[in-house]
């Protein structure tokens, strides 16, 4: 009887993870044939047939999801001995590895990765910015302990991971002093006609700000659209347009960037959450993050 080949393993592992042979084979640093070639190994070995191709996509059989759910455990398992070994008998600071998504505003990151590289238990915090699916994607594969984001996990993705709402708050609308005093009406008509800066597409808050926008009967005039938080939010600095931002650290974007504030709204909000691969964060600065940081930054309404 041959014995079970945890490379084989873990290609199918990270396949069914991803949802494909070419983006396992990426993170895998591998070719797809490569990948192909071990699954169809693994699935003779086995004896039975994991996936099932569905249009241009794997899907799992139902042998397949059998072998996930172990896989998941034993890869869990494997993380938990790693991270064992590697850090806390040498008494070193423990890696923790954040993937901040494109759209979530910086400020925000930093106030809620703060309290864990300042608590008791400091941690090196390791960050890592992208798009959500594909910072999802390292989550499954435990190459990041957690994803920030302005959205929970998407359903449509096969991943497992939990989603922990962090806080929530109005939007501001912040601008230069020489652009606000081009736009001297009462808010929100102040907005209509305006230069307005927004976030891209990826952004959760965008969809809601402009149904708002038709509520009120405004039309801002959109002159930028930025997947990135921090490239609006300079284009704003620069002057060319009126930016949204969350009312929770108004005071600290009027500060940094040199912005007044045009209004604000609670008819919009703006959510945040952690994504995590459990139900229960244990590492250290993913407890600050679900617990502590929430109260620091949302914990009191902006002055």
């Amino acid at each position: 009887m041959a014995l079970l080949n945890y490379k084989h393993l873990r290609y199918f592992w990270v396949v069914a993870k991803t949802g494909g042979v070419t983006r396992a084979g990426e993170l895998l640093h591998v070719t797809a044939q490569t990948i192909s070639g071990q699954l169809t190994l693994f699935e003779s070995v086995l004896g039975v047939e994991l996936f099932e191709r569905v249009g241009r996509h794997l899907e799992l059989t139902e042998a397949g999801r059998v072998v996930l759910r172990y896989a998941d455990q034993i890869f869990a398992l494997g993380a938990e001995l790693e991270d064992e070994v590697r850090h806390r008998p040498q008494g070193r600071p423990q890696n923790f590895r954040a993937g901040i998504a494109d759209a979530m505003p910086k400020s925000v990151a930093y106030g809620l990765l703060n309290p864990a590289a300042q608590g008791s238990q400091p941690a090196r915090i390791v960050c890592r910015e992208g798009k959500l699916d594909s910072l999802l994607a390292d989550l499954a594969v435990h190459r990041l302990d957690i994803v920030l984001a302005d959205r929970p996990l998407p359903p449509n993705l096969a991943v497992r991971g939990y989603s922990h709402l962090l806080g929530e708050c109005g939007i501001t609308f912040f601008a230069t002093a020489a652009l606000a005093r081009r736009h001297k009406r009462g808010f929100p008509r102040n907005l209509d006609g305006a230069p307005m800066l927004l976030p891209g597409a990826d952004s959760d808050v965008r969809p809601r700000l402009l149904r708002w926008f038709e509520r009120e009967g405004i039309a801002p005039r959109i002159v930028g659209e930025f997947d990135d938080d921090a490239l609006l939010k300079a284009f704003g600095e620069g002057g060319a347009g009126i930016f949204p931002g969350p009312s929770a650290l108004a005071q600290a974007v009027r500060r940094q960037y040199g912005v007044v504030l045009m209004g604000h709204t609670n008819a919009v909000t703006a959510r945040f959450y952690a994504i995590s691969g459990e139900r229960a964060p244990r590492h250290p600065a993913a407890v600050a993050i679900t617990s502590i940081a929430p109260r620091q930054l949302f914990g009191r309404p902006e002055a």
